[in-house]
């Protein structure tokens, strides 16, 4: 699923050591540098050698500071076109609501052709550095700083809500494989694809050490906390993304992913020198998409370890780029999802009924490789739909087929596209006419609703006696949290967002314990203005959103939902070797294990580990390896009304007769039905001793190799003395116990083999979870 359409404005279419211990100290009671440690988020990737002051940006449990009011995120995407000069409502840096944002991300900076962070030449025409706003009450610029522009703006805003983050974000649609000249043409000069990749599929680390380096120094020379990456997309699926990049995608799809992973890497270890150079915490983001079609070809997602958070795109989910009438962004799924239907996704067993286009889906891909803190939904303050709607109820899940495609779109066959006063947002497709979409910033979409046409469309090109025709009439389904609207005489679907579905989707991040949300775009959003009788820019749905979590629990800042030994092994594990394309379905790469400890494991040493809910629960392994699931979360035949569960845990064992010594690798094939990112909460035990493995990049576990170093405390899960005291705790049927883990129950001693609840030790048999170790 693409969309071809929304072209800048859309996401689819976002001395120091002492200085900087003495800061940290400050910001979070820290004394020294070995402290640190103790705010790293869990499972963040930290540099080595280098001392990263977390603690100017976390608190001890690994959270992010925003403010006592401030429990999730609410993190907008600030455009840097609505500057009013070109006839459109303007929407600057002073008319965002500063208190009750987190997080400011400035769309877009792009990379020249130079395979640097740019925003184009210094100059007054430059939004972002040179443009003034003369008259315009808030825009006056800030003389303490050398460039002018938004980034004046922002800079002196940030002065007056010191908690609130700024990110400069890099590429977008319209910019991941290419930059607009200053000109306003399109320069097709690779970007990210020829910057992070070379023609070969190889890496290309000279380009991406160039952009990161260059990435540094801007976000210091402007006054940014970070920087988020748009790259839209490195995925293995053909034509994904702008069709204007495919001569650079498509060639270099097998690589692509690689690529993503080095450049994040070395981002992560650039800023990662420069805030312990400064005394600071630079962010490092993504925009990430929510679709399964397009995460099936990004393999794991193995970056999310370099990043403090995802923004999820959970968004543009349904639209024009095909004739399926459904929501553009819904928190759940029905069941009734006809592009899916159209696919055999209900209908496949294999796939176990689960719908893979909606919010909820999305968030439990992410959730399966980092905690729920480290993940935000996205919601969009915009439009999408179509016209001539046929079918369906109230035109949702009917179909709008068309056989005509905007030019460039890089399809044979769209659906009909909403037009005219139902796409207020009308780009131009490369021929220069309108792209249909049915995409209008929400402050319009609510005028439609109440039969009024606002006084600003003369500013978009309609006549200013223009009439509406028939009624937007708006229609929600719960079960979806979708509102949207339905003309039944022009039969236009118009799918939306409103305070329902923003409070909806808003409780949802609360219950989850989710990072917060993301908004494209801020400009979308809406006041009632009495003294005109119409709907205007303004900020209602970011005010709900604010007030639904200035008062919230602290979000997750545990990826495991299970204990896992304090002791770590360095047992390296990764899943390579994807099948490339449309051909990946079931998805089966190579799971190689490579035992990088000191000790030799032996035959029927036994991994555990959890992979998300967003596949279901029947991986599978083909080299004899005993793979089984030992525990599902989500047990439903659907996900109708979302998955109930974030894991999947899965058990597999060395063969009897093999051992693994030190240096030395194994290698399986692996099998699972829909996209699953990076399985995570891993464990080996052998030898009655239970470990976790280094790699997970948990907070509060030591590396050790048994027999080598005691390290600190004693050995996890020690197996007792037969007939000795009943050392271990009593085994109570309301406990989660994992694999490896020892208590005592009737006068004996029990070992778990693996993560088990309200089974009692003594009545699971010989084959079953509960190992008898002996009276006690």
């Amino acid at each position: 699923m693409l969309s071809p359409t929304r072209a800048r404005s859309s996401l689819l279419a976002a001395g120091a050591a002492v200085a900087g211990l003495l800061l940290s100290s400050l910001a979070g009671g820290v004394s020294h540098a070995a402290d640190h440690e103790s705010c790293r988020p869990d499972g963040l990737y930290k540099t080595p050698g280098v001392d990263v002051p977390y603690c100017a940006a976390y608190d001890t449990e690994g959270r992010e500071k925003m403010g006592a009011d401030h429990q999730r995120r609410v993190i907008g995407y600030f455009t840097g076109w609505r500057t009013g000069k070109n006839g459109e409502p303007a929407y600057l840096a002073s008319d965002i609501p500063w208190d009750k944002v987190t997080h400011l991300n400035y769309a877009f900076a792009h990379i020249g052709s130079d395979n640097k962070i740019s925003v184009g030449a210094d100059g007054e025409k430059n939004a972002a550095t040179g443009m003034t706003w003369p008259g315009v009450a808030g825009a006056e610029m800030d003389p303490a700083y050398s460039y002018k522009g938004h980034f004046n703006l922002l800079s002196k805003f940030k002065k007056q809500h010191p908690d609130v983050k700024t990110l400069v974000s890099v590429g977008g649609w319209a910019e991941t494989g290419g930059y607009f000249a200053d000109n306003g043409d399109r320069v097709n000069s690779g970007g990210f694809y020829s910057m992070a990749t070379n023609a070969d599929g190889s890496v290309n680390q000279a380009g991406i050490d160039t952009f990161a380096d260059s990435t540094v120094a801007f976000i210091k020379k402007y006054g940014f906390n970070g920087v988020d990456i748009d790259y839209e997309y490195p995925t293995t699926m053909k034509d994904a993304g702008n069709p204007l990049d495919f001569s650079y995608s498509n060639a270099r799809r097998a690589g692509l992913v690689k690529g993503y992973a080095a450049l994040m890497k070395s981002l992560r270890e650039r800023l990662d020198r420069a805030g312990a150079a400064d005394g600071k915490h630079y962010l490092l983001t993504v925009a990430a998409p929510s679709s399964g079609y397009l995460l099936r070809g990004m393999e794991t997602f193995q970056v999310q370890k370099y990043l403090d958070y995802v923004n999820i795109m959970s968004y543009d989910l349904h639209g024009a780029w095909n004739e399926y009438v459904g929501p553009n962004a819904s928190l759940f799924d029905d069941g009734k999802d006809a592009e899916l239907a159209a696919a055999g996704v209900y209908s496949t067993a294999q796939y176990g009924g689960v719908g893979y286009l909606n919010t909820d889906w999305a968030y439990h891909y992410f959730r399966g490789s980092m905690p729920a803190g480290r993940i935000n939904i996205g919601l969009p303050y915009y439009t999408r739909g179509h016209k001539n709607v046929q079918g369906g109820t109230d035109g949702l899940w009917g179909r709008a087929p068309s056989t005509n495609c905007p030019a460039g779109a890089g399809l044979t066959k769209c659906g009909d596209g909403a037009s005219g006063i139902d796409n207020l947002w009308h780009d131009k497709d490369t021929a220069g006419k309108e792209s249909p979409a049915g995409s209008n910033p929400m402050w319009h979409a609510k005028n439609l609703e109440k039969g009024v046409v606002g006084d600003y469309v003369t500013q978009y090109g309609f006549p200013a006696d223009t009439k509406l025709t028939g009624t937007y009439a708006r229609k929600y389904d719960s079960t979806l949290v979708a509102p949207w609207l339905w003309n039944a005489e022009k039969k236009v679907f118009l799918s939306t967002e409103d305070e329902q579905s923003v409070n909806a989707k808003a409780d949802y991040v609360v219950d989850k314990g989710i990072g917060g949300t993301m908004i494209w775009e801020l400009a979308g959003d809406y006041d009632w203005n009495a003294a005109k009788g119409q709907y205007e820019i303004g900020d209602s749905l970011t005010a709900a959103m604010y007030e639904k979590f200035k008062s919230a629990s602290p979000y997750g800042a545990k990826r495991s939902t299970i204990g896992l030994p304090a002791k770590a092994l360095d047992i390296g594990v990764d899943f390579g070797q994807f099948p490339l394309g449309d051909s990946n379905y079931p998805i089966s790469p190579k799971l190689k294990i490579t035992n990088n400890s000191k000790a030799t494991l032996p035959g029927g040493t036994e991994f555990q580990f959890d992979y998300a809910t967003s596949a279901p629960a029947n991986a599978k392994d083909q080299s004899g390896f005993n793979t089984k699931i030992v525990r599902s979360d989500h047990t439903a035949a659907n996900n109708i009304g979302g998955l109930k569960g974030d894991y999947n845990r899965v058990s597999l064992s060395l063969p009897a007769w093999q051992t693994l010594a030190p240096g030395a690798s194994v290698e399986l094939d692996f099998v699972y039905y829909l996209p699953t990112s990076t399985p995570s909460n891993w464990t080996v035990t052998f030898g009655g001793q239970s470990y976790a493995l280094a790699g997970d990049l948990a907070r509060g576990t030591t590396v050790v190799d048994p027999g080598t170093a005691p390290g600190p405390g004693p050995d996890p899960s020690p197996t007792p003395t037969p007939g000795g005291p009943c050392a271990a705790p009593e085994w109570s049927a309301s406990s989660a116990y994992g694999g490896g883990t020892t208590v005592s129950h009737t006068s004996h001693h029990w070992k778990s083999k693996w993560w088990t609840k309200g089974e009692e030790p003594g009545t699971t048999g010989e084959w079953g979870v509960w190992q008898d170790l002996g009276a006690c």
